[in-house]
């Protein structure tokens, strides 16, 4: 008797291919979504490592240049205190954007599901 025939094979891809369809949202939910975020968490860190800001931010109240008169400490950190004000606003951008991309992961299965129904009604 054969063990490995057309009927057998067919059986076992349709059983995979269920079980692949049934398991698609509990992936999407868990490891997917995991996976998303520690790269969007890296892409955050990559970004606030271009902007500097956590440099710009530890050297606040040190002078510019060594100049530690009184014009060039408040120059410097007018200076500095404008450059943090900036990249901090790029780096919220940034995190806005990391956040948007989030939820829009979470929130995409459910509006295709509720699209799908208003095609049917």
């Amino acid at each position: 008797m054969l063990n490995h025939n057309f009927v057998t094979y067919s059986g076992k891809i349709i059983l995979q291919i269920l079980g692949e369809i049934l398991y698609f949202p509990l992936w999407w939910y868990t490891a997917g979504f995991f996976r998303l975020a520690k790269g969007a968490w890296r892409f955050w860190l990559a970004q606030e490592n271009i902007l500097g800001f956590s440099v710009w931010a530890k050297n606040l109240f040190i002078p510019m240049y060594g100049q530690r008169d009184f014009a060039g400490r408040l120059i410097s950190f007018v200076i500095r205190l404008v450059q943090i004000i900036f990249r901090g606003a790029v780096l919220l951008l940034w995190l806005a954007a990391v956040l948007a991309v989030l939820a829009l992961w979470l929130l995409l299965p459910l509006t295709i599901l509720v699209a799908t129904a208003f095609q049917f009604n």
